[in-house]
């Protein structure tokens, strides 16, 4: 392929619309966090139960990616993304008219399950549509839309929810998802083959869905996928202590520490997904040494707090570079029946976010510091290292017993 042609291959447009739905719900997603304050004081609960809305939605992604999945498998996805976001919407209604916190709470764990749905399906959709060449650049940047949503989107529902009340931060919320619906509907199209959805009966598809899963190759990259997110989370979900506490900065530099820590993580899913299009194996082995490295970093220099600083963004580049990668190896090992193992890939993220802050909170309860959940968050980079590891001994076995050359392209870094 010459220059010139190569030139042409580009990410279509569709995906950026897909990425701008995703910086919708992954604003939803984190906004709760800022909010806290209001919501329980209009709801009478306190400070840390008005926190398990956090813990609810994750909840609700855990599980709701892979039954969206499964209920929706013979309908062609175009259909899923709208029902998804209009469902989405009417949620975020509900919870701004919430007169309890319990309505509040089952508002966000059925909206979870829709966006683990959305999330699942554009996935699929992505790979669908998206020419070979760029396919990793595509995930990426999907996972780009959440990135924005931490930088932009979650400061300004802050703000929408201070000035004006936390409910409107939720009408604010449905309003955009629901013209998002709107959008896809005008301008999402199915590829030709699936444009009428699937005619098979659902055992079939359920059938093809779940050989995904037999062998260990599959499994190996899920329990990568969540190791590398408890690694990120660990550490991450514990910055605002250790940058107060540890490196003794002020409380009013945590908020640009943690925006840089988001530009840091742009870029990542920028540059990792450049690199995901050509090597697999070599983005994903490179961004969890890097992460590591960072990490170790980190526990250094965190009593030095520019030097600190330095290193939490390089954590967040290093961190989210991985990310189109880790998605674009599911979709490599499920080529044929893609959505449910995309939903269970999904779902692993979330493991990640629920493993990782957890790990940090035990080890500080021991008494070992704010330094320690850093610690936590090596040796689970360093375990998703060993795993992937296993991973590439499996899949040159795997290569040579079906005689496809298919690795060889993947592990060129490596071998």
């Amino acid at each position: 392929m010459t220059t010139s042609t190569q030139a042409r291959v580009r990410v279509p447009a569709q995906v950026y619309l897909l990425a701008a739905v995703i910086f919708c719900l992954g604003t939803s997603e984190f906004m709760i966090a800022g909010i806290l304050e209001p919501i329980s004081a209009d709801l009478q609960v306190g400070i840390p139960q008005a926190g398990l809305l956090i813990t609810g939605f994750a909840v609700g992604m855990i599980g709701g990616a892979p039954a969206m999945a499964l209920l929706t498998l013979r309908l062609p996805r175009r259909a899923t993304m709208i029902i998804s976001i209009i469902a989405f919407s009417a949620l975020h209604i509900l919870a701004a008219l919430s007169p309890s916190y319990s309505i509040l709470m089952v508002t966000r764990v059925l909206a979870a399950i829709a966006c683990g749905g959305f999330w699942a399906v554009a996935a699929v959709h992505t790979t669908r549509i998206a020419p070979a060449k760029v396919q990793g650049r595509a995930l990426a940047s999907l996972v780009g839309g959440l990135t924005v949503a931490n930088l932009v989107g979650v400061p300004v529902g802050t703000w929408v929810g201070t000035q004006y009340g936390w409910r409107a931060t939720f009408w604010a919320v449905a309003v955009v998802t629901a013209l998002a619906a709107v959008l896809i509907g005008l301008t999402v199209r199915n590829p030709a083959d699936e444009e009428t959805g699937s005619n098979q009966h659902l055992p079939t598809l359920l059938k093809a869905e779940l050989a995904a899963f037999k062998g260990p190759r599959i499994w190996l990259a899920l329990a990568t996928t969540a190791l590398f997110q408890a690694s990120v989370f660990a550490a991450f979900s514990y910055f605002s202590p250790l940058l107060t506490q540890v490196a003794g900065l002020s409380h009013d530099l945590v908020p640009g520490v943690l925006a840089a820590f988001g530009i840091g993580a742009f870029i990542g899913v920028v540059v990792g997904g450049r690199f995901a299009d050509k090597n697999i194996f070599g983005n994903i082995i490179g961004s969890l040494a890097a992460l590591a490295l960072s990490l170790f970093a980190l526990w250094l220099v965190a009593d030095t707090g520019w030097a600190a600083i330095v290193m939490i963004v390089l954590i967040g580049a290093s961190g989210f570079s991985i990310a189109g990668a880790l998605n674009a190896r599911v979709f490599q090992i499920a080529t044929q029946a893609p959505t449910l193992a995309a939903s269970v890939n999904t779902s692993a993220f979330n493991v990640g976010n629920a493993i990782g802050p957890a790990l940090g909170a035990g080890v500080i309860a021991l008494g070992w510091g704010f330094k320690a959940p850093v610690v936590v968050a090596i040796l689970l980079a360093l375990a998703s290292l060993v795993l992937v590891a296993v991973a590439i001994r499996v899949e040159r076995v795997w290569s040579a017993r079906i005689g496809v050359a298919r690795f060889e392209q993947s592990s060129d870094a490596i071998a």
